[in-house]
């Protein structure tokens, strides 16, 4: 049995080019969420969701479920995420320029809110590998670099936990002018920390 189905893609908020598809058709309406990020609000605002003045009527959801479990209770808003890395980044650089920050980023895509947002707080660019990758994305390209004299890192090598026992940043970098550098990490994940939390 056929039947014209009419698909509706509407922004996912989790990193870049992602969506959720909104399936329309004679026997009703599914919405496939995916990976997704909306915060508070969001959802009102997706004039493709909408008749007239009322969400569409939606029979059923696939909702992803990544953070179905009772340990994921509380994820903080993404502002919340970013004040409380901004004021870290701060306090930490603002001690000397020989103090920096690597960010421990566990996929490609998907940091850009917190890049764009750092660099334009603290007018420090992010170390990246390549640029090959943001081309597309040229909101992005004035705040990353692949300059390594920088007070922010999200450089990237394969066995990043190998890093710091040289003191060293997974981009080789130890030093600047001769003077060693100061590094902290930061893991912006929500899993990580899921999981470790009581």
């Amino acid at each position: 049995q056929k039947e014209d189905i009419e698909v509706t893609l509407l922004p996912a908020g989790h990193c870049p080019g992602s969506v959720m598809f909104l399936f329309e058709g004679g026997n009703g309406t599914v919405l496939y969420t995916g990976d997704f990020r909306l915060a508070k609000g969001e959802a009102a605002r997706m004039e493709l969701l909408h008749s007239g003045t009322r969400v569409k009527d939606i029979q059923s959801v696939y909702l992803d479920t990544t953070f179905c479990d009772p340990k994921f209770y509380h994820i903080p808003s993404r502002e919340e995420c970013l004040n409380g890395i901004l004021e870290l980044v701060r306090s930490w650089t603002s001690l000397t320029r020989y103090h920096v920050v690597w960010l421990n980023c566990k996929a490609a895509y998907g940091y850009e809110y917190l890049f764009i947002n750092l660099s334009e707080e603290l007018g420090i660019k992010v170390h990246v590998n390549k640029l090959d990758m943001f081309r597309n994305m040229p909101e992005i390209l004035y705040h990353v670099t692949t300059d390594r004299c920088t007070q922010i890192h999200a450089c990237r090598h394969p066995r990043d936990d190998e890093c710091f026992r040289g003191n060293r940043l997974p981009c080789g970098m130890t030093c600047q002018n001769g003077t060693p550098l100061h590094i902290i990490s930061i893991k912006p994940s929500t899993m990580w920390f899921g999981e470790r939390m009581k």
